[in-house]
């Protein structure tokens, strides 16, 4: 895959049935309900990363879920098909998105007109596919073989705990410049 925009990700990962829900959610056509889900996309990735680069609790909790969904034992399961075992894995990462839904429906809501609830049901629909795509584009990132190959990146590894094999491809520093720098890469791939 050539760089996509992590949006254009979402929406290809969401699909043709999913954008339709939204869209009868949010009373529009496909063209608006696309819209609606980037801007919201853009609004959570937005606050994630200053949330990320900051100097405090939020910030290392956001550091901690990337660092999370880094790790090889997501790559695996999320290899299973997305889905229900993509949210099971999305652990901390799950919890981060839940935490910044009310902000970024309230934001989203002010920009578009769209009520805050509403866009709060998109993003509760949305949460598991942004998990999906984290999980990939990590797997890409990181992993390298393990995008391509997933019979081989299950088998392969079982299941270790975090930090239990400090030298391992999925193991992430604490907060150091590497998960800054993947995770720049997992969010960025261009605006639109």
């Amino acid at each position: 895959m050539s760089e996509s925009s992590f949006q254009d990700d979402v929406l290809t990962e969401l699909g043709d049935d999913k954008l339709t829900e939204i869209a009868g959610l949010l009373g529009t056509d496909t063209n608006g309900a696309r819209d609606t889900v980037a801007a919201t996309v853009g609004a959570m990735t937005g606050d994630l990363q200053q949330k990320a680069d900051a100097d405090d609790d939020d910030g290392n909790e956001v550091r901690q879920a990337f660092a999370e969904v880094t790790q090889a034992p997501l790559e695996g399961v999320a290899t299973l098909g997305g889905g229900l075992g993509g949210l099971l894995s999305g652990g901390m990462m799950a919890g981060v998105l839940a935490k910044v839904s009310k902000p970024v429906a309230n934001a989203v809501s002010k920009k578009t007109g769209i009520p805050a609830p509403t866009v709060a049901r998109v993003i509760e629909m949305l949460i598991p596919v942004l998990l999906a795509v984290f999980a990939k584009r990590a797997a890409g990132k990181a992993g390298g073989a393990g995008a391509g190959a997933p019979s081989a990146a299950g088998a392969e590894s079982p299941i270790p705990s975090p930090g239990a094999v400090p030298g391992a491809a999925g193991a992430a520093p604490e907060a150091g410049g590497g998960l800054g720098d993947l995770l720049g890469q997992i969010l960025g791939g261009g605006k639109k």
